[in-house]
Protein backbone atom coordinates (compact mmCIF):
# COMPACT_ATOMS: atom_id res chain seq x y z
CA UNK A 1 0.00 0.00 0.00
CA UNK A 2 2.86 2.41 0.75
CA UNK A 3 4.89 1.47 -2.31
CA UNK A 4 5.44 4.63 -4.41
CA UNK A 5 5.49 2.49 -7.57
CA UNK A 6 2.27 0.57 -6.91
CA UNK A 7 0.33 2.19 -9.77
CA UNK A 8 3.21 1.73 -12.21
CA UNK A 9 3.63 -1.91 -11.22
CA UNK A 10 -0.07 -2.56 -11.85
CA UNK A 11 0.07 -0.73 -15.18
CA UNK A 12 3.14 -2.66 -16.39
CA UNK A 13 1.82 -6.09 -15.44
CA UNK A 14 -1.85 -5.55 -16.30
CA UNK A 15 -3.15 -7.11 -19.50
CA UNK A 16 -6.60 -5.57 -19.04
CA UNK A 17 -8.13 -4.07 -22.17
CA UNK A 18 -10.17 -1.67 -20.03
CA UNK A 19 -7.20 0.59 -19.27
CA UNK A 20 -7.97 0.38 -15.55
CA UNK A 21 -4.67 -1.36 -14.68
CA UNK A 22 -6.53 -4.21 -13.03
CA UNK A 23 -4.63 -7.45 -12.78
CA UNK A 24 -5.85 -10.94 -13.50
CA UNK A 25 -4.56 -13.88 -11.52
CA UNK A 26 -2.19 -14.66 -14.43
CA UNK A 27 -0.92 -11.05 -14.37
CA UNK A 28 -0.33 -11.40 -10.64
CA UNK A 29 1.62 -14.63 -11.15
CA UNK A 30 3.72 -12.96 -13.87
CA UNK A 31 4.53 -10.15 -11.45
CA UNK A 32 5.51 -12.58 -8.71
CA UNK A 33 7.76 -14.50 -11.09
CA UNK A 34 9.66 -11.31 -11.97
CA UNK A 35 10.15 -10.51 -8.27
CA UNK A 36 11.22 -14.06 -7.40
CA UNK A 37 14.83 -14.94 -6.66
CA UNK A 38 14.90 -17.26 -9.68
CA UNK A 39 14.23 -14.46 -12.19
CA UNK A 40 17.32 -13.35 -14.08
CA UNK A 41 18.83 -9.91 -13.74
CA UNK A 42 17.88 -9.21 -17.39
CA UNK A 43 14.22 -9.93 -16.69
CA UNK A 44 14.26 -7.86 -13.49
CA UNK A 45 16.00 -4.95 -15.19
CA UNK A 46 13.58 -5.10 -18.15
CA UNK A 47 10.58 -4.75 -15.87
CA UNK A 48 12.26 -2.18 -13.63
CA UNK A 49 12.93 -0.10 -16.74
CA UNK A 50 9.28 -0.37 -17.80
CA UNK A 51 8.11 0.63 -14.31
CA UNK A 52 10.44 3.65 -14.26
CA UNK A 53 9.43 4.71 -17.79
CA UNK A 54 6.46 6.74 -16.54
CA UNK A 55 5.41 8.02 -19.98
CA UNK A 56 5.84 4.61 -21.65
CA UNK A 57 7.95 6.00 -24.50
CA UNK A 58 10.78 3.45 -24.25
CA UNK A 59 13.32 5.82 -22.69
CA UNK A 60 14.07 7.29 -19.29
CA UNK A 61 14.26 11.00 -20.02
CA UNK A 62 14.62 13.92 -17.62
CA UNK A 63 10.91 13.88 -16.71
CA UNK A 64 10.98 10.15 -15.96
CA UNK A 65 14.14 10.54 -13.88
CA UNK A 66 12.62 13.43 -11.91
CA UNK A 67 9.50 11.37 -11.17
CA UNK A 68 11.68 8.42 -10.20
CA UNK A 69 13.75 10.51 -7.78
CA UNK A 70 10.60 12.04 -6.28
CA UNK A 71 9.12 8.56 -5.75
CA UNK A 72 12.28 7.37 -4.04
CA UNK A 73 12.77 10.45 -1.83
CA UNK A 74 9.12 11.06 -1.00
CA UNK A 75 6.71 13.78 -1.95
CA UNK A 76 6.91 15.81 1.28
CA UNK A 77 8.48 19.27 1.41
CA UNK A 78 11.11 18.12 3.91
CA UNK A 79 12.37 15.35 1.61
CA UNK A 80 11.96 17.06 -1.76
CA UNK A 81 15.18 18.05 -3.51
CA UNK A 82 15.72 21.64 -4.55
CA UNK A 83 15.64 22.39 -8.27
CA UNK A 84 19.43 22.70 -8.30
CA UNK A 85 19.89 19.40 -6.43
CA UNK A 86 17.45 17.63 -8.76
CA UNK A 87 19.17 19.01 -11.86
CA UNK A 88 22.60 17.96 -10.56
CA UNK A 89 21.38 14.46 -9.71
CA UNK A 90 19.73 13.98 -13.11
CA UNK A 91 22.85 15.28 -14.84
CA UNK A 92 24.98 12.81 -12.87
CA UNK A 93 22.64 9.94 -13.75
CA UNK A 94 22.73 10.83 -17.44
CA UNK A 95 26.53 11.24 -17.46
CA UNK A 96 26.89 7.78 -15.93
CA UNK A 97 24.20 6.00 -17.95
CA UNK A 98 23.51 7.76 -21.25
CA UNK A 99 26.13 6.03 -23.39
CA UNK A 100 24.97 7.45 -26.74
CA UNK A 101 24.58 10.97 -25.24
CA UNK A 102 21.07 11.50 -26.62
CA UNK A 103 19.72 12.91 -23.35
CA UNK A 104 17.81 9.78 -22.33
CA UNK A 105 18.50 6.26 -21.09
CA UNK A 106 17.27 3.40 -23.28
CA UNK A 107 16.76 -0.18 -22.13
CA UNK A 108 20.20 -1.42 -23.20
CA UNK A 109 21.92 1.49 -21.43
CA UNK A 110 19.84 0.81 -18.31
CA UNK A 111 20.72 -2.87 -18.40
CA UNK A 112 24.40 -2.02 -18.87
CA UNK A 113 24.35 0.13 -15.72
CA UNK A 114 22.42 -2.53 -13.81
CA UNK A 115 24.91 -5.21 -14.87
CA UNK A 116 27.62 -3.25 -13.06
CA UNK A 117 25.57 -3.23 -9.85
CA UNK A 118 25.70 -6.63 -8.13
CA UNK A 119 23.14 -5.46 -5.54
CA UNK A 120 20.46 -4.68 -8.12
CA UNK A 121 18.65 -8.00 -7.84
CA UNK A 122 18.24 -7.73 -4.08
CA UNK A 123 17.49 -4.00 -4.09
CA UNK A 124 14.86 -4.52 -6.81
CA UNK A 125 12.79 -6.54 -4.35
CA UNK A 126 13.15 -3.84 -1.69
CA UNK A 127 12.31 -0.86 -3.93
CA UNK A 128 9.37 -2.57 -5.57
Amino acid sequence: QANPFQHRICRVFSTSDDGDDSMSFEDFLDMLSVFSESATSDIKSHYAFRIFDFDDDGTLDRKDLEKLVNCLTGQGEESRLSNAEMEQLIQNILEESDIDKDGAINLSEFQHVVSRSPDFTSSFKIVL
